[in-house]
């Protein structure tokens, strides 16, 4: 098969065909770049040219409160600052590490209110300069374009209330949380009408909603499918009556949850996170016919070159059958991967991830 270019995988992926290869991406912690350029990886090109793999390329819009956002502290080590969702963090700058979650404006309904009040989609809230720059390119060189959104419990749990606080009011203030959810969704899915009525379209809808963690979910099954699941099924619906395709990243274990994503019509899942206790081949022989699964390869060995071959030639040939898989990571690429490690990888994905 001739070579295809990175839309053209993605979508016989989805369709659950055969390609030339595997469609290859990753998410690389900052510190991951860090060390890459230190290794000789050029700062002036792609990232993803310059290491031959494929590209998503998104359009992001802005659905938060813009509360104002301004550095409070920053040393060498770590930046302390807030963010529009009105939210003290402390980031580290040379650790691959999610944020440390300091304050949060929004504490209860009243201050949701307040904050909902200022979440009103606008043209301001969508850089079309960039758009008209970057949009043609993407279509151009065969991109596959993703339009992302930012709710559901994931993001108000981290980014906007706090994790404890969340999970208290979906027993006690259920309707809070709900509202919440539906109005992220809302604003985001308005400003992808925008952007969509000046012929910026999208080849998928995407978002981060983590469900789970190590061997356990954050919340019951029942919990999902009366607060969460009509939320998610909404953005589901809203892409499908577009010929859009949705692909959901849930970080952990959140295998009770599958059924019902299948069931409202997601299209793919990632990262598929081994560690957690999600199994790609299981999910394979049971949904594979139904459900592009995206990643499932274990980043703990990523750093072991004999472990990570030995792993990728136990599963690759399997998740690949029938199209319906994207290679990457099982959520993204420690920084103790090496440039020439990761080089190794990308070798090793397209040979054992080829159709021919």
């Amino acid at each position: 098969m001739t070579q295809l270019t990175s839309y053209e995988r993605f979508r016989r992926m989805y369709e659950h065909r055969d390609a030339d290869r595997v469609p290859i991406i990753d998410s690389p912690w900052g510190a991951t770049f860090e060390r890459w350029h230190a290794e000789g990886l050029p700062t002036d090109v792609s990232w993803t040219d310059y290491l031959g793999i494929d590209s998503i390329a998104s359009i992001w819009t802005d659905n938060s409160p813009r509360y104002p956002t301004q550095v409070i502290e920053q040393t060498e080590d770590y930046t302390v600052s807030t963010t529009a969702w009105g939210v003290t963090l402390k980031q580290w700058r040379h650790i691959a590490s999610t944020p440390e979650f300091i304050d949060f404006t929004i504490r209860d309904p009243d201050t949701w209110r307040a904050a909902k009040e200022r979440m009103t989609p606008s043209e301001d809230r969508i850089n079309w300069a960039a758009l008209a720059r970057d949009y043609p390119r993407w279509r151009e060189q065969g991109q596959w374009v993703s339009g992302h959104l930012w709710f559901g419990f994931d993001i108000t749990h981290s980014w906007t209330v706090g994790t404890e606080r969340l999970l208290m009011a979906l027993v006690e203030e259920p309707e809070w949380c709900v509202d919440m959810f539906n109005h992220q969704l809302d604003v985001g899915l308005a400003l992808l009408e925008l952007a969509w009525d000046r012929g910026y379209t999208v080849d998928e809808i995407h978002w981060p909603d983590d469900m789970g963690y190590k061997y356990n979910q954050f919340f019951s099954l029942r919990t999902y499918r009366e607060l969460l699941k009509p939320v998610h099924k909404r953005a589901a619906d809203w892409a499908h009556a577009r010929g859009v395709k949705v692909r959901l990243h849930s970080c952990g274990d959140i295998r009770p949850f599958v059924p019902e994503l299948v069931e409202i019509g997601i299209d793919a899942l990632n990262p598929i996170e081994v560690k957690a206790g999600m199994d790609p081949l299981a999910l394979k022989a049971e949904w594979g016919d139904q459900l592009v699964l995206h990643g499932g390869i274990n980043a703990v060995l990523w750093d072991d070159m004999d472990a990570i071959e030995a792993e990728m030639r136990r599963v690759l040939p399997a998740l690949k059958a029938n199209g319906g898989y994207i290679f990457s990571s099982d959520h993204s690429v420690p920084s103790s991967v090496s440039l020439e490690g990761f080089r190794h990888i990308v070798a090793l994905a397209k040979e054992l991830g080829s159709y021919d």
